[in-house]
């Protein structure tokens, strides 16, 4: 990834290695890693993260929407691509202590006014905002909810929006819930969908209604 500034590719390699210090613990813990998930960065990797990175700058959205900030991580990789293309991030969060260190990176990155960091219920925070339609969104949320914010942001997505889905192939306990996302994808009468095998498995999605000629 090609990084705006030296700020951000120091937040990125933080990130890196505390995810590199993480994947040792988590060995550690074994079979309770799943219990303890909300301790761990549980990033999309820089792989899928340079995949999302570079569509941005491809495809220039001007709004740009994430479920699941988490730490930052990928709040980082997408509010560093929406800043260089002119676009603004809105990511949401439902805990606020991730958040407030995804906001303390971020700031440090020198990111903070490419962000709007809204913090309670996705689905409901979805359905209030009244902002423009959504070019870009990356669902990165606990798998039982990718459903019903799809069923929330699908109105509010824009002509030829896209949709970045993470962990779509593991981890396998979610493979029930990642099932019935595709069939709710594939009820939509206007989406086209193509499943990147990086990472965890990122799926990506077009709002392609008949006689689209932008891509």
């Amino acid at each position: 990834m090609h990084f705006s500034s030296p700020a951000v590719a120091q937040v990125f390699a933080e990130y890196e290695q505390r995810n590199a210090e993480e994947r040792i613990k988590a060995t550690a813990v074994g079979k309770e890693m799943f219990a303890r998930r909300d301790e761990f960065l549980l990033p999309v990797g820089p792989e899928v993260g340079a995949v999302l990175h570079s569509l941005i700058l491809a495809r220039r959205p001007a709004r740009l929407l994430e479920l699941g900030t988490s730490y930052g991580y990928s709040t980082l990789i997408l509010a560093d691509a929406a800043r260089q293309v002119d676009g603004r991030l809105v990511t949401m969060e439902l805990a606020d202590y991730k958040q407030a260190e995804a906001r303390r990176l971020i700031g440090k990155a020198g990111l903070a006014d490419s962000v709007d960091f809204r913090l309670g219920d996705a689905v409901a925070m979805i359905k209030a905002d009244r902002g423009a339609p959504f070019d870009f969104v990356l669902l990165d949320i606990w798998k039982e909810l990718y459903v019903p914010c799809l069923e929330s942001f699908y109105p509010k997505l824009s002509v030829e929006g896209i949709i970045a889905a993470d962990n779509m192939i593991e981890p396998a306990v979610a493979r029930e819930s990642v099932r019935t996302y595709r069939a709710a994808l594939r009820a939509l009468p206007d989406m086209q969908t193509t499943l990147l095998a990086i990472g965890s498995g990122i799926e990506l999605s077009v709002r392609w209604p008949a006689g689209s000629s932008k891509l």
